[in-house]
């Protein structure tokens, strides 16, 4: 078995890091934050029924005399439902010239558009919920991780928890996504992912760590990541797949969980191979000087 030195370009892998959030906080800067969809700022969601497939660029056309920011996506198996999200409030006036308008240009009877509004109250309790989801499930896997091993590697597995969570903001921030609930279930989902494969890893170190006692902290990082670095690829290359092939062709709905799920998956192995054991070399070191104080 080959053995990579991970731990001799540990700052290197620390300042990829660092670039990207320190872009995606540019981005939020300049931006004025996240762009939040519906979810939390509030407004309207509608779907057409046209029954065959049609133009999307005259739903755009028409959409744009209400709102010109509306996102207009095909959806539906064959294409023939056209969804639109909009910060704008679909009063019972606007609701009524609007499907008057797609009728009258397009020929969709009012029956087969149905208008839902999604007040901004949601979206502030269901971001309540997610930070309490959060904080939780970081707390109780550092819980974990403590007790099965040590402080230093469940603080290590935290860091790394914590940097694959900035990253898919640093993302959504970078191309100005529209941040929903989808994205919200899909960094915990990745939570759980990325924890995975770090166990793996620690597993790995305190195995070699019993077996060989003379080894230094930089080479039980090296050896225990090369060892386990086959499976950490494998398992990503084949839930990556099947994301990007939920993507490629599943519904706006689905993108909108692919995507995150996308970015947190590459960021998840990502701090799993570079980030969390060089911050328990880290620590440990630190640990030590301090102890020879």
């Amino acid at each position: 078995m080959r053995v990579f030195n991970f731990m001799k370009y540990k700052n290197m892998w620390f300042g990829i890091s660092g670039l990207v959030l320190a872009l995606g906080l540019v981005f939020m800067i300049i931006n004025g934050g996240l762009n939040f969809g519906i979810d939390f700022t509030g407004g309207s969601s509608i779907t057409i029924d046209f029954e065959k497939q049609y133009d999307i660029e005259k739903v755009r056309d028409i959409m744009s005399k209400f709102d010109e920011d509306a996102i207009v996506t095909y959806a539906g198996y064959d294409k023939e439902l056209a969804n639109i999200k909009t910060n704008v409030d679909f009063g019972v006036q606007t609701q009524g010239e609007f499907k008057k308008a797609i009728k009258e240009s397009l020929g969709v009877e009012e029956t087969n558009i149905q208008i839902e509004y999604i007040g901004p109250s949601i979206g502030k309790e269901l971001m309540k919920k997610a930070i309490i989801a959060l904080v939780l499930a970081n707390l109780g896997i550092l819980l974990y991780v403590t007790l099965r091993f040590e402080w230093k590697l469940g603080l290590s597995a935290l860091v790394a928890l914590l940097h694959d969570v900035l990253i898919m903001i640093a993302a959504y921030a970078i191309f100005q996504i529209p941040a929903s609930s989808s994205f919200l279930a899909a960094l915990l989902t990745i939570i759980g992912y990325s924890i995975n494969d770090t166990i793996v890893i620690f597993d790995r170190i305190r195995e070699n760590k019993k077996s060989n006692k003379k080894m230094t902290d930089d080479e039980l990082v090296n050896v225990s990541t090369s060892q386990s670095l086959t499976r950490t690829m494998n398992t990503f290359g084949t839930s990556f797949v099947t994301i990007m092939a939920l993507y490629i062709f599943g519904v706006p709905a689905i993108r909108d969980f692919a995507f995150p799920m996308i970015i947190g998956m590459i960021s998840g192995v990502y701090s799993t191979v570079f980030i969390a054991s060089p911050v328990w070399v880290m620590l440990r070191k630190r640990s030590k000087l301090a102890s020879n104080h």
